[in-house]
């Protein structure tokens, strides 16, 4: 969905050229598979962060139209809504010092981002829902004017027969409205998570990854309000399910944590993208169909919360990604290289560990983890393989943090990173204030000034320490 597209029309014909394209990548994707064509590689991660663009006050700017035109950086690019932007980082092998090096990159970057917006008289944020973001501002006026985003407003619109977006979340108040349009997807900011791995691993890693969504989403989480209702700490998660929702079970949801794990290969997930997922964006490119164009362009209207990606190197060789979707942009930039050491080091760490993790773990259970943990955040209670019921804080200081270390360590990451990195975890779970909690102190304590909420929030972020450290 990054790329960019000269229409947003298209015909019957085009939809029918698109599938037989689709097919045919697909068909090629399994043999790829079958003969082993990705081979090994160095384990190497990137890092995506959407952010928003802000006021003075503290309100949504719609001028990352006018952010880009004045900053030209690749590695910067405008999001669905006109107050966001996605930051990107270069990827990097998982070894030595990497934590440190993706923290001064996108320290610079976000630097950079800020001395852009200051020009404009704009302030940046790194959250994921803004608490001053109000409904009204979630409409077309405030697209991006790209052709991909009205193409996707148009044909979810088209698979939805025009009916309008009902989002129902109850948390601990309730919201109940509907919209008119796909922008609610833009309320949800994130800190996407990618690890390039070997092909016999990819499967055990993508399992993986969903087993560890739950205690993941409950460290990180940050979304606490939407449209001034107190509703999940990760509110995020039903928020972006239901925004895009064109599916009436979860075998066609576009959003969804999937419905069960993979058994023998990545090559599943392709395999029910052809079959259950209806074509949104037929595109047609002049292409070879060993560019798989057709099937990445489609896999990416598919946003599985741990989403398998097909990539190239520069040599033109494919290589095996995973997306990791369910941590949200926040609150600085110490705690998101923090998140992201404990995600790569516990997947890492687990395959070591557990023989048949799969096994030990129903689906089932990962799955109602995970929105437990989403909607409790690290009240939450969860199963996790030969314990039926244990407290996530206790879980993650337990079990999962040393289990995270070995993992790095096994990834040749420096000890000393891993003290730094999986420290910052380590306090917040022992002072139990993550992004959301902090957010729903500062409000027991001041009040329901979202405006004064933000700009304390900046504040600290700008700081540079973790939120575990933030005063109230």
């Amino acid at each position: 969905m990054g790329q960019e597209i000269p229409s947003s029309r298209f015909t019957d014909q085009d939809f029918a050229e698109f599938s037989h394209r689709l097919e045919a990548e697909t068909r090629l994707l399994a043999q790829w598979f079958n003969e082993d064509v990705f081979g090994s590689c160095k384990t190497l991660a990137g890092l995506e962060l959407e952010a928003c663009l802000l006021t003075r006050s503290g309100d949504p700017a719609p001028q990352n139209q006018t952010f880009m035109e004045g900053f030209e950086d690749p590695l910067v690019v405008p999001e669905l809504a006109t107050f966001n932007l996605e930051l990107n980082s270069q990827v990097r092998p998982l070894e030595g010092d990497v934590f440190s090096r993706m923290a001064r990159e996108l320290a610079a970057l976000w630097g950079r981002c800020g001395s852009r917006a200051r020009e404009l008289d704009l302030q940046m944020a790194m959250i994921g829902i803004l608490p001053t973001l109000q409904q009204s501002a979630l409409s077309l006026a405030n697209m991006s004017p790209l052709n991909r985003y009205r193409a996707l407003n148009e044909q979810i619109f088209r698979l939805r027969n025009g009916s309008p977006i009902r989002l129902d979340i109850e948390g601990c108040e309730a919201l109940h409205l509907v919209h008119e349009d796909v922008m609610l997807e833009s309320a949800a900011t994130s800190f996407q998570l990618h690890l390039q791995v070997d092909a016999p691993q990819a499967a055990a890693i993508y399992n993986l990854s969903k087993i560890v969504s739950a205690p993941m989403v409950a460290v990180s989480a940050n979304s606490p309000y939407l449209f001034g209702r107190d509703l999940w700490d990760e509110t995020r998660i039903p928020l972006f399910e239901q925004a895009i929702s064109v599916g009436a079970s979860d075998l066609t949801k576009r959003v969804s944590f999937g419905i069960r794990y993979v058994y023998e290969s990545l090559m599943e997930n392709f395999t029910a993208n052809l079959l259950r997922y209806p074509v949104l964006l037929p595109l047609l490119m002049d292409e070879p169909v060993e560019r798989l164009s057709h099937l990445r362009l489609h896999n990416g209207t598919i946003w599985r919360w741990n989403r398998p990606l097909i990539g190239f190197d520069t040599a033109g060789k494919p290589h095996l990604r995973i997306e990791h979707r369910v941590v949200p942009a926040g609150p600085s930039i110490a705690d998101s290289v923090a998140n992201a050491a404990l995600y790569f080091g516990l997947v890492i760490g687990l395959l070591e560990r557990e023989e048949k993790p799969v096994e030990s773990l129903k689906f089932s259970r990962a799955r109602n983890n995970f929105y437990a943990a989403a909607r409790l955040g690290l009240d939450a209670e969860v199963s996790w393989f030969e314990q039926e019921r244990v407290p996530l804080d206790q879980l993650l200081t337990q079990q999962l943090l040393p289990i995270a270390r070995a993992g790095l360590a096994r990834l040749g990451v420096d000890a000393q990173e891993i003290d730094h990195w999986l420290g910052i975890i380590g306090q917040r779970v022992v002072a139990r204030q993550t992004g959301a909690v902090w957010q729903r102190a500062w409000v027991a304590r001041h009040g329901h000034d979202f405006q004064g909420l933000v700009q304390d929030y900046l504040m600290h972020q700008e700081s540079g320490r973790a939120v575990h450290d933030w005063p109230v």
